[in-house]
Formats: C-alpha cells, structure tokens, sequence
C-alpha cells in the first residue's frame, strides 16, 4: 500500500466516531477525499460525500460506514465513578479492564473500565458475563463535581487502543467495521479520478450504521443511484472456535463477494467476472437474507437500487482487536475500480 494511503488509514482508523459521533473521522476522510473529487459534501445527517463526473450515466453509490461502536457516559455517581451504556453491540465479556478514551468538549479523556477484582467475586459472579450496570468508568477523580469538570452526559467512548502491523499485511485496531469500508470508497475515488469514466460515482461515508442503517437510508435516497454497492466486513472463519459450514472466507485470500436476495444477481455476475479477467483473487458468502450492511437499505431506496455487497475478512468482529489483511483491502478497491469502468448506460440490471 502506497505511504499516503497507509497514513490515511491510520489516521481514520484512530479517530474517535461512535454512531452518532462521527465527526472526527468525517473531518479526516472529507479533508483527504476533497483532493482529487469534484465535490465533496456533507449532508444533514452527517454523511460525508465525494463526486465524480455528477451527470454521467449512470448513478452509482459506494457506501462504507464511518461509524463505530462505542459507549456512552449516562451517570456520574457521587464518587466521581462514570456508569454507561452501549452504542452498537459489544461482547460484554471484553469490557472489563479496558482503557477508553472519552470524546468530551475538552478533547479526549483517558478511563478505564473497572469492577471488583476476582478474588472478591462470588463463585456464580466468575461464572457469569460482567452486567453493563455492574460496569463503570474510572477517570482516576475523587468527587462527581470533580469529573463533572471534565466530562458530560452523553459524551461518547472508545476503546483506547490505535492502529498496529501485527505482521506483514496482518493489520489490527478498533473500528475497522467499518472504516476499513469507508477508507475503500475514497481509495476508489482516487482511482478513479485518474481515468474517464462514464457513469457518475458518489462515494460516501455513512453515518449510524451501528444503529439501524440510517445514514445509508437518508443518502441513498438523495443521491437516487441506478446501482449501490456496499463495502462492509463479513466473519473471517479461520480461527480457533469458527466453523467453516458457516461460510468458508479466510484473510488473505480476496474480497468476498455476496449472493443472495439482497444482491442484484447481474451486479454480482459482473463483480465476479472482473475479478476473474483481472487475475483478483475473490470469495463468496451465501447471504440467504438481508445482509445487516447498508446493503439492505441501499436496495430498498424508492423504486428499487441494483445492489451489490463486497466485504473485508475480520477476525474478532466488534471487539478492541479487529484484525483484517492490507492486501484484501488493497483487492477490494480494484474490484470496485474494474466493476465502475465496465459499467455504461447500456448495462442492464434487470432481472
């Protein structure tokens, strides 16, 4: 991966932007987007868009969501002890003993996740998962009036832990559900904007896909695409505890391309022919439903979207330690470069 790119995807990757807060990792991907676009925008909801050739035919939407789990501080006892409740969905065994970073209006504030230690627990206690209200965030003060001065109701909350090289192209951070799939959509666009292309693209970075998604929804419908695709992360399944039968897609070995009711049968022909023709290694998911990624809403806009999904390997989904290879990602954004230079207004996406 070239250094510029690499540097944005790290700097991406360490923002701060739960569902509903995305406006760190915003600021970042639109500053470095805006640079080879013929627009870049912003819309009320919070979805950052870049544009390419705006009346070319026809309309296409890349969507990868900028938005993460997080936390959020919901009460501060008398102590100064933060009680908290959850953005998206964590594995509530991973929590305690973490270190946060709380966004507040005076910039980042480090905590960490306490809770009795074992030897004071109750034999059923160690059995069990941690319960969020037993859960608390520790600022290291001594009186609520204290961290009042420091942080708000409401502000949200990460896992503080950064982008790291595990190994070669072995990559690991919070956040890569799903940055890495936004991070996709401006690499395209670069790409793209070194060729002629015939359709119109609009790259976008969504809002809130953690919670419903609803920026996929709101963007969908305004920019009205012929054709959507979304760029998400899917189960890696070559780790200890995963099953194969579930679907067999390890890292390393290409984008995985799915199929099913959720995809346009002829999107996911021409998706696989490319990458085919252009020697880029591929998997497919069989997705017997709705797909949980901004697919889904991206299908259903008004009158019906063509649309596709192509998604990153990642092991250990929703947790500080998402780890996914630099090489599919790398594959990924030629598959989408390959699949938009084929595309006319002639493509028939009727089935």
């Amino acid at each position: 991966m070239e250094k510029e790119s690499l540097d944005f995807l790290r700097s991406f990757i360490n923002s701060v932007s739960p569902s509903g807060f995305e406006g760190e990792a915003r600021k970042i991907w639109k500053d470095r987007t805006k640079k080879f676009t013929d627009e870049v925008f912003t819309d009320v909801h919070g979805n950052a868009m870049g544009v390419l050739n705006k009346t070319g035919k026809p309309r296409i939407m890349l969507a990868g969501h900028m938005d993460e789990i997080g936390y959020m501080v919901k009460y501060i006892n008398k102590d100064g002890f933060i009680y908290f409740s959850l953005i998206g969905g964590f594995d509530l065994h991973l929590l305690p003993g973490e270190r946060v970073w709380i966004n507040t209006s005076k910039g980042k504030i480090l905590g960490v996740i306490g809770r009795p230690p074992i030897h004071l627990l109750k034999e059923e206690q160690r059995k069990k998962i941690a319960d969020i209200g037993d859960l608390f965030i520790d600022i290291g003060v001594k009186t609520k009036a204290e961290a009042e001065k420091l942080v708000s109701i409401g502000d949200p909350a990460v896992p503080a832990v950064e982008f790291e090289v595990l190994n070669k192209d072995r990559v690991v951070a919070r956040g890569f559900d799903d940055k890495g799939g936004a991070f996709i959509v401006s690499e395209v666009l670069r790409n793209l904007s070194k060729k002629k292309i015939k359709s119109s693209v609009f790259g976008v970075a969504t809002v809130q896909e953690e919670i419903g998604l609803r920026g996929a929804t709101t963007s969908a419908f305004r920019v009205s695409p012929d054709v959507g695709i979304a760029i998400d992360v899917t189960f890696a399944s070559d780790y200890p505890g995963t099953e194969e039968k579930n679907g067999d897609i390890k890292i390393g070995k290409g984008p995985v391309i799915s199929r099913g009711p959720n995809i346009n049968h002829k999107v996911f022909e021409i998706l696989v022919d490319v990458a085919k023709k252009e020697k880029i290694p591929y998997q497919i998911d069989a997705a017997p439903r709705g797909t949980g990624t901004d697919a889904n809403a991206i299908q259903l806009t008004k009158e019906g979207v063509a649309a596709g999904l192509v998604s990153i390997p990642n092991r250990y989904m929703h947790s500080p330690v998402e780890l996914v290879s630099l090489n599919d990602i790398e594959n990924i954004v030629k598959l989408l470069t390959g699949f938009i230079m084929r595309i006319d207004e002639k493509t028939n996406f009727i089935p």
